[in-house]
């Protein structure tokens, strides 16, 4: 398997092929990260506050790639995932008090990282393209990373899980940390990336460079499936 051009690090220029992606389908998860009505709906949350900032017209891209490209691929990936009985989580940003202080210091920061989103709160809730049903885990963090300050690796675990398919926003930060720290705890990850969305397009490709390869392997959504699929015919084979 070749890394894509687009996505190849200074450290994988030399080499031509990191061997097939292996999974078994089964033992793969789901993971979408922040598809919070707080930061994708375009009327309600930060969309409001960037308009009355007057700093809107810079993060139309960003919504647009959202409600075009990386709400359809998530959907697409979360229908397949519940089609064929696969495992589906869910990581999101969502403090247990009202008052935010159970969050991290990031998230206590002045400026962009300042987030309090109760758990209970609409802001909070995954969007309604993307709900969980029930029986689907939904991890609740005050920090960045999924894996960070949660039972979510545990669960995994418990679960039998080996492969993780990641997809949300944004790109350069939640979905970022989220995948090394899977990737360091020994999973198999999988980032999708039209599933994944940054501030700008040139956060969003960096980053995917950056762990190309080292921390997972970046797939469209039609590849993800693709791959699974294959493996499920040599598993049955």
């Amino acid at each position: 398997m070749k890394p894509k051009d687009k996505y190849l690090n200074f450290y994988y220029e030399t080499v031509k092929e990191h061997g097939e992606l292996k999974l078994d389908p089964q033992k793969t998860a789901l993971l979408i990260v922040d598809m919070q009505n707080e930061f994708v709906l375009r009327d309600f949350g930060e969309a409001l506050q960037f308009k009355e900032a007057g700093e809107w017209e810079r993060w139309i891209p960003f919504h647009d790639r959202l409600d075009d490209i990386v709400i359809p691929n998530n959907k697409k990936l979360l229908d397949y995932f519940r089609a064929n009985n696969m495992v589906v989580t869910f990581g999101r940003i969502a403090c247990l008090r009202e008052d935010g202080e159970d969050r991290s210091p990031v998230q206590k920061s002045e400026g962009w990282n300042n987030m309090l989103m109760p758990v209970n709160s609409y802001a909070a809730q995954m969007i309604d393209e993307l709900a969980p049903l029930e029986n689907e885990i939904v991890v609740n963090k005050t920090t960045d990373s999924v894996t960070t300050g949660t039972n979510y690796l545990t669960l995994l675990r418990f679960m039998g899980i080996e492969t993780v398919v990641v997809t949300g926003i944004v790109t350069d930060q939640c979905v970022a940390s989220t995948v090394r720290g899977l990737a360091d705890d020994g999973f198999k990850v999988i980032c999708v990336e039209d599933a994944c969305a940054a501030g700008s397009m040139e956060l969003h490709d960096a980053e995917l460079k950056i762990m190309s390869v080292i921390y997972c392997d970046v797939l469209t959504a039609d590849e993800t499936i693709e791959t699974i699929e294959k493996n499920k015919k040599k598993k049955s084979a």
